[in-house]
């Protein structure tokens, strides 16, 4: 390439196909999201044999429960800021650190307490690694195929989610508890030095620094070794620039309703689903099915979330995105109903689990899609891992909110009924910011033709 000597870098990146090394950076985000989702469910895999094991009351374990989302809430809040500030690879690598090696100590844990704080310590890791592989691979992907690549990668999270159970279900009766957390803590920690030496720093971050012109030059070779540029080429991100607190500036230049509905998306849609995962196991054996069929179709949430998200993924690229968000929200309250509604019908179980497993994990990922792009680069982490934070504590009063309601007795119809109405509101937020976004654009438009 000759001639310009300043290139746009998110300008030029959206004019590229996607390339080897793009795709690259999304299987290692990838990676380290499917890690992710392994860690964050082990705790519950092995709750059973570790509660017979030390001889544990009913319930005795949802405070190590509580420790952990607690600790994912507090590492996506606090350090997607961090990660603007200096780097998303750095995070990424840290935090990939962290929750192996306390995933690993958590096998020495030999009380209630000594368990919570490693669960919390690990849930710190996780929680600051998802927000940076999302913002990570939006830097890198072009606008016309970011959604898609988003969803993609965050599918990591329910594949590690469900490769967790698979692999409990081979090493509990070989090696007891603790064999889960040896083989996932090991399994990331081999990952470590992997992302050491594969994993590129955020170009747009680069680029805003306006002192990285080497390193950008040589990433985008990396990207199209048929790229030249001339001696001189500045490549800059034009851009708007971290000043200040950053979580102020995701209420700045006309942001302040968006980022309040995306909360209230993640935070409805998370409690929901931790609300769904926590108790359908109990809800459906205490309809007449046996534990073993309860818990393989409490499974299809997870894989119907997969088929959901790449599904939304592939739509938004053809319709309004948050139409189809609100839409999938709207359909999972009525699939979700339909799950108190089933009685013991089998058949009728595993349809509505899996529809809102489709409809509320599948949104999910679309969500932590659209949100990857709906920040600029330098504010990308914290607007991220600030909706996830606000989603985490969803994510702490759904179960709580759950074994309330049971406790009241009430019909599983009535439950369910009342478990879909934040999928509702879930719903409504969307539509609304679709609506925006549609206003958004009538009025770039018109200002385009005005000039």
């Amino acid at each position: 390439m000759n001639g310009s000597t300043v290139i746009d870098v998110p300008e030029f990146i959206d004019r590229q196909k996607v390339s080897g090394f793009q795709i690259r950076v999304l299987l290692l985000c990838a990676a380290v999201v499917c890690m992710d989702g392994f860690h964050a469910q082990a705790i519950g895999y092995v709750a059973p044999v570790l509660s017979k094991a030390w001889q544990l009351k009913p319930g005795a374990l949802k405070d190590v429960f509580a420790a952990g989302l607690f600790g994912l809430m507090l590492g996506a809040l606090i350090l997607g800021p961090v990660a603007d500030r200096v780097g998303r690879k750095p995070v990424i690598i840290v935090c990939t650190l962290a929750f192996s090696v306390f995933t690993l100590l958590t096998i020495t844990a030999d009380s209630l307490r000594s368990l919570f704080y490693w669960r919390l310590l690990t849930g710190l890791g996780l929680g600051g690694a998802f927000p940076n592989a999302i913002a990570l691979t939006a830097d890198y992907a072009p606008q016309h195929r970011r959604a898609i690549m988003l969803v993609v990668m965050s599918c990591g999270f329910s594949l590690g989610a469900a490769l967790g159970g698979f692999f409990a279900a081979w090493l509990i009766p070989l090696m007891g508890w603790t064999g889960v957390f040896w083989v996932g803590g090991l399994l990331s920690l081999l990952l470590v030095p992997v992302l050491i030496f594969a994993l590129p720093e955020s170009i747009r971050l680069l680029a805003l620094r306006g002192t990285e012109d080497d390193r950008i030059r040589d990433i985008f070779r990396r990207i199209n070794a048929k790229l030249t540029f001339t001696p001189g080429t500045r490549f800059t991100a034009h851009e708007e620039r971290l000043r200040g607190f950053a979580v102020r500036q995701l209420f700045q230049e006309s942001r302040a309703i968006g980022t309040t509905l995306l909360w209230v998306m993640f935070f409805m849609n998370i409690l929901v689903l931790y609300f769904l995962s926590s108790w359908l196991p109990t809800v459906i054996h205490n309809a007449g099915i046996s534990m073993e069929k309860a818990a393989a179709i409490t499974s299809l949430l997870q894989i119907g979330g997969i088929a959901g998200g790449l599904c939304l993924g592939w739509l938004f690229g053809r319709l309004s995105p948050f139409r189809v968000l609100a839409g999938a929200y709207l359909v999972a309250g009525f699939f979700i109903a339909g799950v108190g509604l089933s009685g013991a019908s089998v058949g009728l179980i595993i349809l509505t689990v899996s529809g809102a497993g489709f409809c509320i994990i599948g949104g999910q990922l679309g969500a932590n899609a659209l949100t990857g792009g709906y920040y600029p680069t330098a504010m990308r982490s914290t607007g991220i891992g600030w909706a996830l934070g606000i989603g985490r504590i969803g994510s702490i009063i759904g179960p709580w909110l759950g074994g309330l309601i049971l406790s009241f007795q009430w019909k599983t119809s009535s439950l369910f009924l009342t478990a879909g109405i934040p999928a509702l509101a879930a719903a409504l937020a969307a539509f609304i910011m679709a609506f925006r976004e549609s206003g958004q654009a009538m009025k770039k438009s018109g200002d385009a033709l005005a000039r």
